[in-house]
């Protein structure tokens, strides 16, 4: 049944007023009133500053005031935008949403003044600055956050645990395993059934799955036993976040739990215990893996899961009922599709045939998987089957050749490669470099400087990683003029990567040319120029050196609309396989929910091809060259917040950091390694199973944004 729009929570929306207060003294005359700063200049400047990256924005100079007469006050002075006072602010709300910015600043400087809101009296701000202290990921603020493990409210303890987990504060997992095994014996973990997905669920629960996802962080196997098993080595409960935690920690112990798991009648504790089985090598699976390879009765997760894990365990008493879901037209294409990559890994050379007949299917992301699975099988016998093919009409499958061509024989593959750097899709050409860059080709060096120079800016980015891998006597200076050349690039992936490159040098010429990028026009270089710097030359801080962050934002700082909206926008996308509805989140990611909005509206997203689906994982889009390195023309800040990864969740795609822009993915299932590192912007409330259906190479026919009160 479709859903209403539905109006913003009143917790959520900070619809608040307040002032600053500033003191001020004079010898003669009682102090000036502190002046009264509305709600929405708190906001601007929270926005602004958080937007920028920066904890306070430049003062203006005080304007000339004449000397009043004696006995007359002094003007009020001017209120400061600044978030540390901010964070003093008598209103909670605006103490919660500083507390939040300051964690999306990242500086290390904003870690006291958050430690300081560990003790604040409103349970919410705690839980923001525990949240923020996680994103700066400061070690200094470790020895605070611990005494909140023991905070009278349930999430307030699971925030400081998830912080712990993000600044790696791995003395802590001990006192983190202790709270979360307090709260496995609470009737709302133990009630759970195992895939129990509600957000928010029971605090107790909450402060429970964040727990357990901490200790995964922090690597802490024995913590966690202690916290998800009991005496016996069993496993305390059945919810999903248990069998999460036991195959994402990867530790052979917990191959036993994970065993019992996989038995369970579910869709996510099922796979994630098979997925942790495959992960750790398991011997002896087979009688729980190949019951599961039955399209008509196991989950959709599960068989995705169980697929994957036949072809990584090399159970080859699976290849004939892989076989047999590739060559089934009733299962879904997206696992079809992983059976014939498992069929690959198993070297299943009785089922070449089947392999073979797949080369000329009419999908191309079957043909590209099934050269690759023929090759992997027999790779004498593909050399034959190649010499027989036609060049494919679609480049993802010349593509996929040029990735196999790099692992066959020299003599078999580089006359082959060389006349593909021709290929009419600029989009082959970065696959032939690299496998000619790893066939060894003797002039590797000539030909992707040459490439260096290219017009198209992921050959140009490939190129460029390239030279540093090689690391030419000539690439040097020839790094430094592709940079400057890549400056009128809308692109920042050809810059970066002529950064990266440069780093492999290390020397002092490769700093300068690195340092040269702490004035880049797009935040996303000079945040990475920074973090490359740190490694070359670490006794010089370069953090200030990059701020403010340049640019403008997808939406004025004074724009109501980010602060108080009065619905909840919807978005819709349209596609051959049905209608996608998802809500947008646009109290917690205000910027990059508004940024989607325009680009919507502007038809950016119209006959865009989905470029991306891993089955149980997620599917992706919102890239105009379709093959993962286009977006835009411009980046956007991340907006991380406390939402999860769960089922239907929408998040913004990343290179690293800070890199948003148009591409964005929806989750099939939960995935809690995404949790405050990819911003969360909205949540599918009608047509999942559309997610489920969208395979490679599936077209956007439009999206369509009602806010409201219009389309």
């Amino acid at each position: 049944m479709p859903r209403a729009l539905t109006s913003l929570s009143p917790v959520r929306t900070f619809l608040i007023s307040g002032t600053i207060l500033i003191s001020a003294s004079c010898a003669t005359a009682p102090p000036p009133a502190p002046p009264s700063v509305s709600f929405e200049q708190k906001m601007e400047w929270i926005l602004r500053m958080e937007d920028q990256r920066i904890l306070s924005l430049p003062q203006q100079p005080a304007p000339v005031i004449a000397q009043p007469k004696r006995g007359r006050p002094t003007p009020p002075p001017a209120a400061v935008p600044d978030l540390t006072r901010l964070a003093a602010d008598p209103e909670a709300r605006i103490r919660r949403r500083v507390a939040l910015a300051m964690g999306r600043v990242g500086l290390k400087e904003g870690a006291a003044p958050l430690v300081k809101l560990f003790g604040d009296a409103d349970a919410e701000v705690r839980q923001a600055a525990a949240f923020a202290s996680g994103l700066i990921g400061d070690a200094s603020s470790t020895a605070s956050l611990l005494p909140l493990l023991s905070d009278p409210q349930p999430l307030v303890r699971g925030r400081a645990a998830e912080a712990l987990g993000l600044i790696d504060a791995k003395d802590a997992a001990g006192a983190i395993g202790r709270m979360a095994a307090e709260y496995a014996k609470a009737p709302a973990v133990m009630g759970m059934q195992p895939d129990d997905e509600q957000w928010p669920a029971a605090a107790e629960a909450e402060a429970f799955k964040l727990g357990v996802f901490a200790l995964v962080r922090l690597r802490a196997y024995d913590a966690l036993a202690s916290a998800v098993l009991d005496g016996s080595g069993h496993p305390v409960s059945t919810w999903w976040p248990i069998a999460y935690a036991l195959q994402r920690i990867e530790d052979p112990r917990a191959v036993p739990a994970l065993r019992e798991l996989a038995q369970v009648h579910g869709r996510y504790t099922p796979a994630f215990a098979m997925r942790g089985l495959a992960a750790a090598k398991a011997e002896k699976t087979d009688a729980l893996l190949l019951p599961l390879l039955d399209p008509a009765k196991t989950p959709r997760e599960v068989l995705a899961a169980a697929i994957r894990a036949c072809g990584s365990l090399g159970v080859r008493t699976g290849a004939g009922r892989l076989a047999a879901i590739a060559s089934d037209a009733r299962v879904e294409s997206n696992l079809r599709l992983e059976a014939v990559t498992a069929l690959g890994a198993l070297t299943a050379a009785e089922q070449l045939p089947i392999l073979q007949d797949f080369m000329t299917d009419e999908w191309p992301a079957m043909r590209a998987a099934a050269l690759r699975a023929a090759a992997e099988v027999d790779r004498e016998s593909f050399t034959l089957v190649l010499s027989g093919l036609d060049t494919d009409r679609h480049w993802t499958v010349r593509a996929a050749l040029a990735d196999i061509l790099a692992t066959l024989p020299p003599e078999v593959s580089v006359e082959r490669l060389r006349p593909m750097l021709q290929d009419e899709d600029k989009r082959v050409v970065p696959s032939v470099l690299r496998a000619l860059v790893r066939q060894r080709v003797p002039d590797a060096e000539q030909i992707v400087l040459a490439h260096l120079k290219e017009s198209d800016v992921v050959i140009r980015e490939v190129a460029a990683r390239l030279v540093g891998q090689l690391k030419p006597a000539a690439g040097l200076a020839a790094l430094r003029t592709a940079y400057a050349e890549a400056a009128s690039d809308a692109s920042y992936a050809a810059r970066a990567a002529v950064l990266d490159a440069l780093a492999t040098y290390g020397t002092a010429e490769a700093a300068d040319g690195i340092r040269a990028a702490l004035t880049d026009k797009e935040w996303a270089v000079r945040i990475h120029a920074v973090e490359l710097l740190a490694k070359i030359e670490p006794e010089v801080d370069h953090r200030m050196d990059i701020r403010p962050a340049p640019g403008e934002p997808p939406a004025p700082y004074t724009d109501p609309q980010l602060v108080a909206r009065e619905f909840s926008p919807h978005a819709f996308i349209e596609t051959i396989r049905g209608t996608i509805e998802f809500e947008l989140a646009v109290v917690d990611a205000p910027q990059t929910s508004r940024n989607f909005m325009a680009l919507a509206r502007k038809g950016f997203f119209n006959g865009l091809q989905v470029h991306r689906v891993l089955p149980n994982f997620v599917v992706q889009d919102g890239d105009p060259r379709g093959d993962g390195e286009g977006g835009p023309g411009y980046s956007i800040r991340d907006e991380l917040n406390d939402r999860p990864y769960l089922r239907g969740t929408v998040g913004m795609a990343l290179a690293w950091r800070d890199t948003g822009g148009s591409q964005f993915f929806i989750t099939h299932s939960p995935q809690p390694h995404l949790d405050a590192k990819y911003t969360v912007f909205g949540h599918v409330v009608n047509g999942i199973d559309v997610v489920d259906r969208i395979q490679v190479g599936d077209t956007i026919q439009r999206v369509r944004v009602w806010d409201g009160r219009s389309w």
